[in-house]
């Protein structure tokens, strides 16, 4: 694999426009929006489309105001059609964002005509050609895509320090955030604002394939690996930065296994999250569906364990003075466990809980002692 300064500042680009879109998902995941992401990411399109049909210039700045205006209006009609219709907030983003959608590639591909405003850069990104758009800052050569991403992580960051309880409160109880005092509207119209403002100053750089994935993907797998809002933050930086990383390698070696030049580079970061969230959506700690079924387990043996030891201690309180033991058959027929009733008998021999013998099974004092406190809490 070779690897030059143009691969360096590939990753960085996506690096700073994934950190950026994550750090903002984590409140759409929380506040159950996750779509929403995906609804501004599209509707931004006629916004783009009609800055630049008013301004007649590309100008980063005017496309921005018209991509965040359209943003904050897709916010405000999703939430007036949820109000007014009765409909839930999927159908009302479903309504919105495909319309607004449909009419930005129209306007788009009007504007065409006239400049090269490409819908598929739009959608896909051009990540790769992103260092060759520089320009000079103390004698070191830029990508423009990576200061406005860096400028964006930096204004995202600041907005979740400076609002960090008013965010907290909002996202997990906004009856309860505007009983105290905040303005719970305010907050999310400031958010959605932001997403728009993400959205945009990543187009050009990695497409919407790529933020939608971002905005979702990192703060979806942060939150099955904790429950704490700072350390969720965290976590789903450290993911969408290491999705950035895999995608741009993946993007220039996997496709060589198969005999192939390349991919797009975007397009492999979002695989990379997605694999990401895979894995995590398997073995995290605590809600990863493999540990869930192990904890499972383990309760099961815990409560055949107990159901075990308080039968042997009921056996031995009534039997009458030099009974033979309890035969292993007929634990398992009355704990009524199966294979599990075996695995748990054997467990229990192993703790020196019950001995066993040729004739059967019977507590030792401490499984004696241990039952005894069982049969009495119960």
């Amino acid at each position: 694999m070779d690897w030059s300064v143009l691969d360096s500042w590939i990753v960085i680009t996506g690096v700073l426009s994934a950190m950026s879109c994550a750090l903002l998902g984590n409140y759409l995941v929380l506040r159950r929006m996750s779509m929403m992401g995906d609804a501004i990411s599209h509707a931004v399109l006629p916004g783009l489309a009609i800055a630049f049909l008013i301004s007649g210039s590309r100008d980063s700045l005017t496309m921005m105001v018209g991509a965040v205006l359209i943003g904050v209006v897709t916010a405000f009609l999703v939430e007036a059609v949820q109000k007014l219709s009765g409909l839930d907030r999927g159908a009302s983003m479903g309504v919105i964002f495909t319309t607004l959608f449909a009419l930005g590639l129209i306007l788009i591909r009007q504007a065409a005509d006239h400049v090269d405003l490409d819908p598929g850069c739009v959608l896909y990104g051009a990540i790769e050609l992103t260092p060759l758009d520089v320009y000079e800052w103390g004698g070191l050569e830029i990508p423009r895509a990576a200061a406005t991403n860096a400028a964006m992580l930096l204004v995202n960051l600041s907005f979740v320090l400076v609002f960090y309880k008013e965010l907290k409160i909002t996202s997990f109880d906004p009856a309860l955030a505007t009983t105290i005092g905040i303005h719970a509207n305010g907050m999310h119209y400031a958010l959605m604002t932001l997403v728009a403002a993400t959205t945009i100053a990543a187009f050009e750089s990695v497409g919407s394939i790529l933020v939608i994935a971002m905005l979702i993907v990192p703060g979806a797998a942060a939150h099955l690996l904790t429950d704490r809002l700072s350390r969720m933050l965290a976590i789903s930086l450290i993911i969408a930065g290491l999705s950035a990383v895999m995608g741009h390698i993946g993007a220039i070696t996997v496709p060589g296994w198969f005999g192939l030049r390349d991919t797009s580079t975007a397009g492999m970061m979002a695989v990379a999250a997605g694999a990401i969230f895979i894995c995590v959506f398997f073995f995290a700690p605590r809600h990863g569906v493999i540990s869930r079924a192990f904890n499972r387990i383990l309760l099961s043996m815990g409560i055949i364990r107990d159901d075990i030891l308080a039968f042997l201690y009921r056996f031995q309180e009534l039997a009458p003075e030099g009974s033979a033991p309890v035969s292993a058959s007929d634990v398992e027929n009355a704990v009524k466990a199966g294979r599990m009733a075996k695995l748990a008998m054997w467990d229990l021999v192993r703790r020196r809980l019950v001995n066993q013998s040729t004739n059967g099974l019977a507590l030792t004092e401490e499984g004696r002692s241990m039952a005894r406190s069982l049969v009495r809490s119960h």
